[in-house]
């Protein structure tokens, strides 16, 4: 991906998905893309696996996660916060994974502004978690900058 493409979307206020041509059916790819991959991945798998009984009932709410984040559809209800604090064992270098492989995904899927889009939003998501987690353990961690490009 054009690394202009990313520091354009991270230096101004995101609108909808919609302007940089998200639509749910690319979201839905994305997303069913992702999930395979984390299912088998050595690192993150076996904490998928362990606490997700039923992967269809899971995509499904990531999707209609990624089209609130996104497309601003409203159809997310749920506390990620709260769930991945109940997981237990994440820790910053599963985020790390997280982040590469999505977005080895979205820039395989999306064209470069959409592309652009997931990734700026993720890396949101994932500090937010990955701060929420640590702040529930009592730990402190430093504020990790967004990748270059």
């Amino acid at each position: 991906m054009d690394a202009t493409v990313s520091e354009r979307v991270r230096g101004q206020r995101i609108g909808p998905g919609h302007a940089v041509g998200v639509t749910e059916a690319m979201i839905h790819d994305v997303v069913h893309d992702f999930y395979a991959q984390i299912r088998v991945d050595p690192a993150l798998g076996p904490i998928f696996n362990r606490v997700i009984t039923d992967w269809d009932e899971h995509l499904a709410k990531m999707c209609d996660f990624w089209s609130s984040v996104l497309l601003m559809s409203g159809r997310f209800k749920g506390q990620p916060m709260l769930a991945h604090i109940n997981v237990g064992g994440i820790r910053p270098p599963h985020f790390v994974r997280w982040l590469y492989l999505f977005k080895q995904t979205v820039e395989r899927l999306c064209p470069p502004d959409a592309a652009a889009l997931f990734v700026v939003k993720s890396e949101m998501v994932a500090q937010s978690l990955e701060m929420g987690i640590a702040a529930s353990r009592g730990e402190l961690l430093p504020v990790r900058r967004p990748a270059a490009g």
